[in-house]
């Protein structure tokens, strides 16, 4: 508890935030904890007699975690981040340290674990991915002792989809493996947000066999999840889209891969900000590569169009990546006035964009 509160409490901090990110380096060699071994693991926490929670508090955190979310979708985690320590800090660890009955400590337990999941995702989508490492264990240690395999499974996948992102690879599937394999009879809907990942680290690592199986996994496991119901907030065609794009592109075929992520851009909710300038930009870069420049500048002036409404280091990164890659055709109309508008945006005072 100590160490979760220590965490918190620095990562609200805003002069000790960068350092926090700093200290902690994302680790390949990272030990995970089994599920096995951290279930039961908080059972000897030290109580406060003085107070007592009930189902009435863990909804609490359910819903101030779902709000956080929805900011973090539309404006990204620098501005959400720093809510969510504060609230760890101040409400959910009291709350793991009073007195409840089985039951309600459990729910408080598993609601802390989503709360912590999130806050690490926020921690990895600033490319504090050292930082977000921590958050995570924390979550798969809490989930453990919640006995929740949802949320233990889903950090996994987390950590999955923070390590392919940084290009490890082999690190990245063996998470995915490790989610899949802990599922406890997974729904369809959970089956292809597992399957999906899974698919898009087999294929970095060149697993053309397993990547494309797990991929078709995830689109007939989406099909009979689509039927049931639509599941706003949770993984949709949208998602499941920008997975197939992944696949596509890390086994060469580009066209395809840019035929999913238009796909994946036509489906997404409209909350989803933050996505839209990440995949958009990741989407014209790709048609740039097929040398389709004018396609690539209508794709980049809807990313202007949002980004400076969002403050994520992930998005940060696209926009980096969009100068570099105009600056060799600023001398064609259209590239050219893409290029000025972006560099009028980075001349703005905001804090969001670092060198550019």
């Amino acid at each position: 508890m100590t160490g979760l509160i220590e965490l918190g409490g620095a990562d609200m901090d805003p002069s000790r935030r960068a350092v926090l990110g700093a200290a902690g380096l994302f680790s390949v060699a990272l030990t995970i904890p089994q599920y096995q071994d951290v279930v039961g693991r908080f059972e000897t926490l030290r109580r406060n007699p003085r107070t007592r929670i009930g189902y009435g508090e863990v909804e609490a955190v359910a819903a101030m975690t779902e709000r956080i979310s929805e900011i973090d979708d539309m404006f990204g985690g620098r501005h959400a981040r720093p809510m969510a320590a504060a609230f760890l800090v101040n409400t959910i660890a009291p709350c793991l340290q009073a007195e409840a009955s089985e039951d309600v400590r459990k729910a408080m337990l598993s609601a802390a674990a989503d709360h912590l999941y999130l806050t690490g995702y926020m921690a990895m989508d600033e490319r504090a991915d050292g930082l977000a490492q921590r958050y995570y264990v924390k979550a798969l240690e809490l989930a453990g002792a919640a006995q929740d395999h949802l949320t233990y499974c889903t950090t996994l996948r987390g950590m999955s989809v923070q390590a392919v992102d940084l290009g490890h690879g082999p690190l990245s599937l063996r998470l995915a493996d490790s989610a899949s394999a802990a599922s406890l009879e997974a729904g369809p809907r959970m089956t292809a947000f597992l399957s999906g990942q899974q698919a898009h680290a087999a294929a970095q690592t060149g697993h053309r066999a397993i990547a494309l199986a797990k991929i078709r996994e995830a689109e007939v496991a989406m099909e009979k999840a689509e039927s049931k119901a639509k599941a706003f907030g949770s993984y949709d065609p949208s998602s499941l889209a920008y997975h197939v794009a992944q696949v596509r592109y890390a086994l060469g075929d580009k066209e395809a891969a840019i035929e999913a992520l238009e796909e994946s851009d036509r489906t997404r909710y409209s909350i989803y900000r933050r996505g839209r300038v990440r995949h958009l930009g990741l989407l014209a870069e790709r048609k740039l590569e097929l040398g389709r420049l004018d396609e690539a500048c209508t794709d980049w002036h809807r990313v202007l169009d949002d980004f400076p409404h969002v403050q994520s280091g992930r998005c940060d990164d696209r926009f980096r990546a969009m100068l570099a890659a105009l600056r060799p055709y600023v001398k064609n109309t259209r590239a050219r006035e893409v290029y000025d508008r972006a560099r009028a945006i980075a001349a703005s005072p905001r804090p969001s964009v670092r060198e550019v």
